[in-house]
């Protein structure tokens, strides 16, 4: 994609003083949140700054999206290049880009100097995306893709919004995500990435709701060989709710690294966690959840939990639930769990004339097949469930 030649002088001012930023990368074990993932042999200086761009494999093939041509006016939901929004709506971007996470980080200082194109969905007040938006961010061979996005739902407002990570050989992907969900708004977000096994991943992704607000978020990691992606969901108002689904699938070498946050800012909160995990190989993942509950949010109601299932006795994970809580009215509970595949489960089905890698397959997808089952019958339920098919298909072959 193009470079735009016209960007507005606030987002240049932001470029610049992210490339005059001093902010050293995080240190394996030396910098909390960082004891699982060692990054030491990267030199992120090394990849030079691309545009989206190339023919890797999507990962949801039979979606179509929606991306309407910019009307001139923001009287209608907008989907279109993040660089292009801040030329044609400066004000309205620059009200929203960077109000959600902090260019302090290292990765997001590093995303705002080189970011181009980009992503940004807009919905205004009281209106709805009448189908899925479709963004699909795509790495060239030997580069650094910078992948900005930026979704904005004001008061009301409706939207689904499905987003694929890609690529087919190294590089690094240093995704930013902002979701900023208004009062009474309805957000569902699906970021997947199938990311080449050569291509190191680090994503920063955070979303505000505020209240009476609702966000559905689903997150599935496929592919990569190692990074980071730190998802949080800030409750910034009293009734909002989040529900945080997340399914990874990893063989081979591959390390996989989530962190979640649920931050509870206001009273009567919803949050609902849930990730489930299948390793074999040699690949490793680490899960470290976090549900944190602020003074005065009483009547919060959190949940998270944390499933791996190990394919292979050299397949390691690690699920670290955690709570932080001022408030003395909540309800707040946790599960984490990691195990090999249950041997009688498997005697069962056999007994029953079914060979024994039918039967490991069955359950492997049951088990999987829990998550499916927190959507309601439809489209978003059968591409999920296709997809982690298909990456189950190459996990096991």
């Amino acid at each position: 994609m193009a470079e735009v030649s016209a960007a507005p002088r606030w987002l240049e001012a932001r470029r610049e003083r992210a490339a005059k930023a001093d902010v050293d990368l995080p240190t394996f074990k030396g910098s909390p949140g960082w004891e699982f993932t060692d990054i030491s042999g990267i030199d992120l200086d090394a990849f030079h700054a691309a545009a989206s761009g190339g023919d890797a494999e999507p990962l949801f093939p039979d979606l179509t999206g929606r991306r309407p041509e910019p009307s001139g006016s923001l009287e209608a939901p907008l989907v279109m290049a993040l660089d292009e929004a801040a030329e044609r709506f400066p004000d309205l971007v620059e009200r929203h880009f960077g109000t959600v996470v902090s260019a302090d980080d290292p990765f997001v200082a590093r995303n705002e100097r080189d970011w181009r194109g980009g992503t940004f969905v807009y919905v205004p007040r009281g209106q709805r995306l009448d189908e899925p938006a479709i963004v699909t961010a795509a790495l060239p061979p030997a580069a650094a893709l910078n992948q900005r996005t930026l979704i904005v739902l004001e008061e009301g407002a409706e939207a689904e919004v499905w987003e694929q990570w890609l690529s087919d050989g190294d590089g690094v992907f240093n995704a930013v995500t902002e979701l900023v969900v208004g009062r009474n708004a309805r957000l569902r977000y699906v970021c997947g990435q199938a990311l080449s096994e050569k291509t190191w991943l680090f994503g920063t992704q955070r979303a505000v709701v505020e209240a009476d607000g609702s966000l559905e978020w689903v997150a599935l990691g496929f592919g990569s060989a190692r990074g980071k992606v730190r998802m949080e969901t800030n409750l910034a108002g009293e009734g909002s709710e989040a529900k945080v689904t997340g399914a990874y699938a990893g063989h081979a070498r591959q390390h996989l690294d989530f962190d979640t946050t649920q931050e509870h800012a206001a009273a009567h909160t919803t949050s609902d966690l849930a990730f489930r995990g299948v390793l074999t190989g040699r690949a490793s993942a680490v899960w470290r959840g976090m549900i944190r509950v602020d003074p005065g949010a009483q009547q919060t109601d959190a949940f998270q939990e944390s499933r791996n299932l190990l394919l292979s006795k050299r397949a390691h994970a690690d699920a670290i639930p955690g709570l932080e809580i001022e408030a003395n009215d909540v309800r707040c509970t946790h599960a984490a769990a990691v195990a090999q595949i249950d041997d009688e489960q498997v005697y069962y089905l056999m007994a029953r004339g079914i060979p024994r890698e039918t039967a490991t397959r069955l359950i492997i997808e049951g088990f999987l097949e829990e998550l499916v089952e927190r959507f309601e019958e439809g489209p978003v339920r059968d591409t999920l469930s296709d997809a982690l098919s298909r990456r189950l298909e190459a996990v096991l072959s």
